[in-house]
């Protein structure tokens, strides 16, 4: 598995220790989650979007306050399908717009008075997420003081997050420190709101908390059905598709299930350390590890495995027809995948059902451990010479794309226009095309996608390129 120097990369040698080349013999990884090198035009995003973009924003029913010049309340929007049931969620920007007055000056009563009128304009919200952004935090506005005032004001809770964008390497830092703070947060909050807590007589010894499910075009709806049927109930998921007064159940469960084990797991451990809460690691991605999540957490509850061998016979028939029908169409097929930290090894087992193979694996903002499991899980479908690149840039990707020569690409929201120019079918694996692609039936609409991406004719039309206009040229 040795590193590899690229082409494009000779300018910034540095790059080489974060590329590299699998082979099962050998046991390393590249350099991750580390300063971007100067030079390196990185694909990463920042720690606040981590915090208020990826964990924080789909918590459903609450105002999202982003504090600082409008431009960072861009991941108000929906660029992430993490969808509701409450038409609170992603319909509305609420931002302080700073100016430079302010900046100068300081936001603070700016964003006091920017709370209350989105209070008064919207008293069906539940509660409020006060986020810091990068102008906000270099001078100094203290947003737990405001938050305070503003809890008041309100009568509900109010969870300022402090998490600028410059407060770590990628995205994943807003990640941890949104967990951390969260945590923290909950821990005091629940003895101030003690009837937003689990009842005891509500309690059963079946009940657990999913965490690190973003709700991507209802992955948690199809998850707790299989839950459901098996006799599973979640309580809680951190934080798709939840309200503030189900977060505050999150220490009240028999069992915390980690689904996103990059974003999440911080606060899985930090619970289990605080309130001695056990915690297992599951993918719902494929009907393998769909299959091993389901045996896992019904274990661990003392549930009859005839009870999930059901469960899952039925879901198998029910997709048996129509996915064996994509597995001829997509058998042999080479994908590059680019996504942002667990889904690249998460997506390896799953493709492999589908006949398909890793060329190139790309994580934006992984960690060690996501490349160990990588590794681990190519190592099971037996792949090798597999490139993987960590945090890559744009012209490492087209490199990557020409010497690989995919069929098609799993990527995310940014890099899918740039490859179809090439010729290269993409399909959104981040925030999906048409999902759910959780669980069984989820990896049969995900089949299905790869499907009409990769079997569209316009693809042979534009691998022409120009040559069929050269009849045309001008001699």
């Amino acid at each position: 598995m040795p590193y590899i120097l690229l082409e494009t990369d000779k300018a910034i040698p540095v790059r080489m220790k974060h590329t590299y080349v699998f082979n099962p013999e050998e046991k390393i990884v590249p350099a991750s989650n580390i300063n971007t090198t100067p030079g390196d035009m990185t694909e990463r995003g920042c720690a606040f979007a981590g915090a208020r973009g990826v964990v924080g924003g789909p918590v459903k029913d609450i105002i999202h306050m982003v504090h600082g010049p409008v431009g960072c309340a861009f991941y108000t929007w929906g660029s992430r399908r993490a969808l509701s049931d409450n038409e609170l969620h992603r319909r509305y920007c609420f931002t302080t717009d700073l100016q430079e007055s302010d900046i100068v000056y300081g936001g603070e009563k700016t964003l006091e008075q920017g709370c209350k009128e989105a209070i008064d304009e919207f008293p069906e919200a539940n509660g409020m997420m006060i986020y810091t952004n990068c102008p906000t935090a270099l001078i100094g506005d203290n947003i737990d003081a405001i938050g305070a005032k503003v809890e008041e004001y309100m009568g509900k809770p109010v969870f300022p997050v402090n998490c600028p964008g410059f407060a770590g390497v990628s995205q994943s830092k807003g990640h941890h420190v949104f967990n951390t703070m969260f945590y923290r947060w909950l821990k005091k909050k629940k003895e101030e709101y003690p009837e937003k807590c689990l009842k005891e007589e509500d309690k059963t010894p079946y009940d657990i908390a999913l965490i690190g499910d973003y709700n991507m075009d209802w992955d948690v709806a199809v998850i707790n059905d299989l839950f459901n049927r098996i006799g599973i109930n979640n309580v809680v998921t951190f934080t798709g598709n939840a309200s503030m007064d189900d977060l505050f159940k999150l220490t009240d469960v028999k069992l915390n299930v980690v689904h996103c084990q990059r974003s999440a797991e911080y606060i899985a451990q930090m619970v289990k350390d605080g309130f001695n809460i056990p915690f297992t690691r599951v993918s719902f991605f494929g009907i393998a590890k769909t299959s091993e999540a389901l045996y896992d957490v019904a274990e661990r509850l003392n549930i009859p495995k005839e009870k999930v061998d059901k469960v899952i016979e039925e879901e198998l028939e029910a997709i048996k027809e129509e996915l064996e029908f994509y597995k001829s169409k997509l058998s042999g097929k080479k994908c590059m995948v680019y996504v942002g930290g667990p889904r690249t090894w998460h997506w390896i087992v799953a493709m492999k059902e589908l006949g398909i193979d890793y060329v190139v694996a790309c994580c934006t903002f992984s960690h060690e451990d996501d490349y160990e499991k990588l590794n681990k899980n190519l190592e099971r479908v037996g792949l090798s010479n597999v490139l993987v690149m960590d945090s890559p840039n744009e012209p490492e990707l087209e490199e990557a794309a020409e010497l690989y020569k995919p069929d098609f690409m799993l990527v995310g929201l940014k890099e899918r226009y740039l490859f179809r120019k090439f010729g290269i079918p993409t399909v959104n694996s981040h925030s999906y095309e048409e999902g759910p692609y959780a669980g069984f039936r989820g990896f049969l609409n995900f089949a299905r996608d790869i499907y009409k991406a990769v079997c569209h004719p316009i693809w042979n039309t534009l691998q022409e390129k120009e040559d069929k206009f050269k009849e045309y040229m001008v001699k």
